[in-house]
């Protein structure tokens, strides 16, 4: 007979919480909880073709296993609170490129829309300003196009200076 009992009890246990569950699933609407990944937009100054800077820092970033390449200036020099970078998504590229520029604490700084294959953006507006010799991060994302997957990516380090 007890052992009838425990078998009961067990029984009602899992009815219970099978219909928690149930209304759990219910009251959260089907999901899960997920955060919600909201695509970067495209850049709105963005220009088809290839650029023609006189800063003799712009240059190729393309590393041996990267998947895309990109032309920027190294030397970033902020002025009136942007900084004539240059960022370039190479024609022939197959993915969708981002620059992040941020603090040595990892704070974002500036940051480009999202560009196609074969556009640039010449100035690059910062949010905040850094301090002039302050080290910054260059973060350039590759996306993959539609799906918003990452295709890799490749920081690079500098420090800032503040014009006139």
């Amino acid at each position: 007979m007890k052992q009838n009992k425990s078998i009961y009890i067990a029984a009602v246990v899992c009815l219970v919480a099978i219909i928690v569950m149930v209304a759990a699933l219910v009251n959260s609407g089907g999901e899960t909880e997920q955060s919600s990944f909201i695509p970067p937009e495209f850049d709105s100054a963005a220009v088809t073709g290839t650029p023609e800077p006189e800063d003799d820092s712009w240059s190729q970033i393309n590393q041996d296993g990267m998947g895309f390449s990109a032309h920027i200036c190294g030397s970033v020099v902020i002025e009136n609170g942007a900084a004539d970078l240059y960022f370039t998504n190479d024609e022939g590229n197959e993915v969708w490129l981002k620059l992040r520029i941020m603090d040595e604490y990892g704070n974002i700084l500036a940051e480009t829309g999202l560009l196609k294959p074969g556009e640039y953006v010449q100035s690059v507006l910062f949010d905040i300003l850094p301090d002039d010799g302050s080290s910054i991060s260059m973060k350039i994302m590759a996306y993959e196009p539609d799906t918003y997957y990452s295709a890799g990516a490749v920081t690079l380090n500098t420090t800032v200076q503040i014009g006139g």
